[in-house]
This record gives C-alpha cells, sequence and structure tokens, in this order.
C-alpha cells in the first residue's frame, strides 16, 4: 500500500467545528509588523526535532461576553477582537501543571515538534495540552500536518544549529535581512 504524501494528508487533515491553522504568512502581509512570524531563512532549515509553533482558530467563534472590554493583544498591546491563548514553551521542555480554562472558542498557539518534512509540508507532533481540545480536538500526542506558511516561530533552542546548517548563500542574505530589519527599528 503506497504511503500518502504529507501535502495529501495535510488536504485530508479536518480539525473540530470549522477550527483551521492560521496562514501566519497571510497574517503578516495583513497586519505587517504587528504580526511577526520566523523569516524565511529558518523555515528553509526546519527539520526533526525542531519544535515550531503553529496556532488554530476558527471563525464559528468570537470573543466570549465575559471577555473583558477593550481587549489587548499581549504581544502588540493593541486591541484584539478574539483572545488567543498560548504556550510559551513545549510541554517536553517545560512542565507546567494542568490548568483548568473554560472552552470559549478562542485561537489556540502551540508548540509541534517535527518529525518529518517533504518540500514545505511538514508533521509533527503536538506538544502541549491544549485548552480548547474539547473544541478543536487536537491534544497532545496528536500527529499534525502543516504547511511551513503556518510557522509562526522555532524555538529558541534551536537558533544557533539552524545558523550554522545554512549554506554560505543563505548566511549572507539572512546576515543582510537582519542588518535591514536593524536599521528600521533605529
Amino acid at each position: 500500500m503506497p504511503l500518502i504524501s504529507l501535502s495529501n494528508a495535510f488536504e485530508q487533515q479536518q480539525f473540530a467545528n470549522g477550527y483551521e491553522l492560521v496562514d501566519g504568512v497571510q497574517m503578516h502581509e495583513e497586519q505587517g509588523s504587528r504580526f511577526q512570524i520566523v523569516n524565511r531563512w529558518f523555515k528553509k532549515y526546519i527539520d526533526s526535532g525542531h519544535f515550531v509553533e503553529v496556532r488554530v482558530d476558527s471563525p464559528r467563534f468570537s470573543a466570549h461576553p465575559d471577555a473583558p472590554m477593550n481587549c489587548t493583544c499581549p504581544h502588540c498591546d493593541e486591541e484584539a477582537t478574539k483572545p488567543i491563548l498560548g504556550h510559551t514553551h513545549p510541554a517536553s521542555l517545560v512542565a507546567i501543571p494542568p490548568q483548568e480554562v473554560p472552552s470559549r472558542g478562542w485561537g489556540e498557539d502551540f508548540w509541534v515538534r517535527v518529525e518529518s518534512r517533504e518540500d514545505e509540508y511538514l508533521c509533527g507532533i503536538v506538544d502541549n495540552p491544549l485548552y480548547e481540545n474539547r473544541l478543536h480536538e487536537i491534544a497532545e500526542g496528536d500527529r499534525i500536518c502543516f504547511h511551513t506558511n503556518h510557522i509562526l516561530s522555532v524555538h529558541g533552542l534551536h537558533n544557533m544549529e539552524i545558523v550554522e546548517r545554512m549554506t554560505s548563500e543563505d548566511l549572507v542574505l539572512f546576515r543582510a535581512w537582519l542588518d535591514s530589519h536593524r536599521d528600521s527599528k533605529s
């Protein structure tokens, strides 16, 4: 029996209640510097064993009626239309005691440990207990497939390894990109 490609596995993958992986590239294009994602050079070198952050969200839900007025995003301090729950680190790196959070239909950022890669498609294991599990039905230990566009960040644990693996050409381009971003923040 032939093995299914990661792109086909991704296309066949569905989450409950209309939840989908958020396209970080699209969000960055729409929101600019207010929605930062990992640079394209790091994405190019993501491999088995690396932790990457992705987000799921569903258009079926909005802010809960008892959510605070003028809810702000903790990253950009701008008004948020719907809160996004997050996990600072993968659970296998930093154990966090179980927490009871009521399901509200919010989006959720979480970490995935990459197992395999085929071009721009990856497959990995969810490495956080997810708060909205009752709604999207994604659980710690589940295998999910995703595209590099869904990657929001790469865990800092891998930064040095990724830079060391870059080709000399990519390293020059990456350094130029870093310099241009330093200049724009001055």
